[in-house]
């Protein structure tokens, strides 16, 4: 039986590596294992060598550390378009119209503001900041541990407005997505994966890395929120 490949990949992607993996052993007998956490934590493990074959991360976050020798030059590739949503607990208010003035508005109202410790969330505070609203906003703005899910926050009352990657918060209990972002301020977080330099496995790892990105996998991509890289 074939060693496993391993990869690492931030929360957004899980579902739909989970699924893409399932499929790929399905037509290959390849098995491919993929640990999910947040992204901050996935790339704090590739920087302390740790043995993964692959990656899985937002654009930036994975060129930065192409660029301090953690993944293997020119080994990246677009994987997929994940565009960011604003939800709300289940049966709460919300606006007809998500424009750019009903968000700002909708965060103004809100007493806590979920974001994560990923592209979502540091786009969240880069809006506050574009708004002049740093100030008002900083103390109401309730960052999720790495690894758990805004839409938990939402779900446990915890915060009444949420934002994060469509596929994070699709299908989650208790909460209800208000739409995706205004084209305006939609950022269309891009991930893309790459072969780590500790990489034990790494021609079987590209063989899987093609195929998540290849036309092949549009169509579940389209389930889960995005759109091809």
């Amino acid at each position: 039986m074939s060693a496993d490949v391993r990869g690492i990949s931030s929360m957004a992607t899980r579902q739909i590596l989970a699924e893409l993996a399932a499929a790929y052993a399905m037509s290959t007998a390849e098995k491919v294992s993929i640990e999910s956490v947040g992204g901050v934590d996935a790339a704090k493990r590739i920087r302390a060598g740790e043995a993964f074959d692959f990656a899985v991360l937002a654009s930036d976050a994975l060129e930065q550390l192409e660029r301090d020798g953690h993944i293997v030059p020119g080994s990246i590739l677009g994987f997929a378009q994940s565009p960011m949503a604003m939800a709300i607990r289940s049966g709460a208010k919300r606006s007809a119209v998500l424009d750019e003035s009903a968000v700002r508005a909708a965060m103004l109202e809100a007493r806590a503001i979920g974001i994560s410790t990923g592209p979502s969330g540091a786009h969240v505070l880069k809006l506050a900041r574009d708004w002049g609203l740093e100030r008002e906003l900083s103390k109401r703005i309730v960052q999720a541990q790495p690894g758990v899910p805004v839409a938990t926050l939402l779900a446990r009352g915890e915060v009444d407005l949420g934002f994060q990657q469509l596929s994070e918060l699709q299908g989650a209990p208790g909460i209800e997505i208000v739409d995706v972002l205004p084209k305006a301020i939609q950022p269309m977080t891009v991930f893309a994966a790459g072969i780590c330099r500790a990489a034990a496995n790494a021609t079987r790892a590209h063989a899987f890395i093609d195929y998540i990105a290849s036309d092949r996998s549009t169509e579940a991509k389209r389930r889960h929120g995005m759109t091809p890289a």
